[in-house]
């Protein structure tokens, strides 16, 4: 019985070190992406801090600035609480300075 035991012990170790293994490889690989998406969160909340007159930012010059594609802008604008306009115009703002209709009291 004590070699059933200790091959359970083993196999349950086993596994273990073999996620903790798996968790800290992908940690690895995808720390420099972590790191770009930082970098680019920082320079969109900058530039949605100093929108202009219109209190909009366009989202081909947002884009370009961080050197992302749309899609993914897009998605680092959400994360920092943006939102598009209404219009269609492709435009992004904070949604603390430009609220949906009817949600201003949320904000």
């Amino acid at each position: 019985m004590d070699g059933f035991w200790a091959g359970i012990i083993g196999v349950m170790v086993g596994s273990a070190l073999t996620i903790v293994g798996q968790w800290l490889q992908h940690l690895w690989q995808t720390f420099d992406a972590r790191e770009r998406d930082k970098k680019r969160k920082s320079m969109l909340e900058h530039m949605l801090e100093n929108p202009g007159r219109t209190g909009w930012r366009k989202m081909e010059t947002l884009s370009s600035v961080i050197g992302a594609t749309r899609d993914e802008t897009a998605q680092l604008l959400i994360e920092i609480d943006a939102r598009a306009s209404e219009t269609g115009n492709d435009a992004w703002a904070y949604i603390k300075n430009k609220p949906l209709p009817g949600n201003a009291s949320r904000a």
